[in-house]
């Protein structure tokens, strides 16, 4: 046990984005409203628990379209598919719920609006980041990504006059500001978005990092490892200066973290739900914390509307939570 350990510090707001709490629902609403099996092309929002808690619902969860067999009900993970995926399901005849957040379809109306003008796109993102390969693929050709301000300097584009310049919505407001600023270095005429790409929810729980980090001794990121939002939440506290660890679930917490720090500062990524913050919370008074704190922060009111087929009138209220 650790004496040491004193006190949690929640960062707020942390967990659950509007656009995580729509897509779980869809796929909950469309296996009470059709039954099992609901096929899901992706990991509906990157966390194993959640992933876990829905194939045990019945949800199976695929990569391939192939695996769907003909007549099925499918749902888009929250991260959005290319047009290629779009095309494909509806040649397969499937019937489609799409759970893509409308913050990441804003960014693909975008690239198809400005496409039809003429324009060809970089995208600044992480490569193989399902985000990245939908958005990328609203086009067969002319969008280019860079992941960091390097591939800025190497990049060959075809044509420089109109070029545009669009975002994954889970990076590091920090890095995009910074890899952004290099391509309007290169290319001073790019067009941006009239408002970032990157969403309410990475810039809250980012903002609340950087409030929380200097105040405690280890920060607590609760998120899974192929989750970009909460990656950069860890390496956000870590830059500040703090030492910073991700976890999947309680177990993960080592002691060895809480040796001499009096203060654990905790928070979770935008698809991590609160059941695990709890979970964590109990293993860290396990380990000796006495009181919890929570950091006066923004409070998040946005929702998204259910798709068309799922709504609320057809199923009677929303549930709570």
């Amino acid at each position: 046990m650790h004496a040491d350990l004193q006190e949690i510090v929640l960062a707020e707001p942390r967990g659950f984005c509007a656009g995580v709490d729509r897509a779980i629902e869809i796929v909950e609403r469309a296996l009470k409203k059709f039954g099992a099996p609901i096929y899901v092309r992706h990991e509906i929002v990157h966390n194993t628990y959640v992933v876990g808690d829905l194939k045990a619902k019945g949800a199976i969860f695929i990569e391939d379209l192939a695996e769907v067999p003909p007549g099925a009900t499918l749902v888009f993970s929250a991260h959005g598919v290319s047009q290629q995926v779009r095309r494909e399901a509806a040649q397969r005849g499937f019937s489609v719920f799409d759970a893509t957040c409308p913050l990441v379809t804003k960014v693909h109306v975008e690239v198809a609006k400005l496409h039809r003008l003429g324009y060809d796109f970089i995208m600044i993102g992480h490569k193989g980041h399902p985000e990245v390969e939908g958005t990328m693929g609203q086009l067969t050709e002319g969008i280019y990504l860079v992941e960091d301000v390097a591939d800025v300097a190497t990049l060959q584009v075809a044509q420089a006059t109109k070029l545009a310049v669009v975002t994954q919505t889970t990076l590091s407001v920090d890095d995009a500001a910074e890899i952004l600023a290099a391509v309007k270095r290169r290319f001073p005429e790019v067009r941006e978005p009239k408002q970032q790409d990157i969403c309410y929810a990475t810039q809250n729980r980012q903002d609340a990092v950087k409030v929380l980090a200097p105040t405690v001794d280890v920060v607590i990121v609760v998120g899974s490892p192929t989750s970009s939002n909460s990656n950069r939440l860890r390496e956000l506290a870590q830059r500040l200066g703090t030492d910073a660890y991700m976890v999947d679930a309680p177990d993960d917490l080592k002691p060895e973290w809480f040796e001499g720090k009096l203060r654990v500062g905790l928070t979770a990524g935008a698809s991590a739900p609160d059941i695990l913050v709890q979970q964590v919370i109990a293993r860290l008074r396990a380990l000796g914390a006495v009181s919890v704190r929570k950091l006066a922060g923004v409070e998040e009111t946005t929702h998204f509307p259910l798709p068309m087929g799922l709504g609320d009138k057809a199923m009677g209220e929303a549930p709570e939570g």
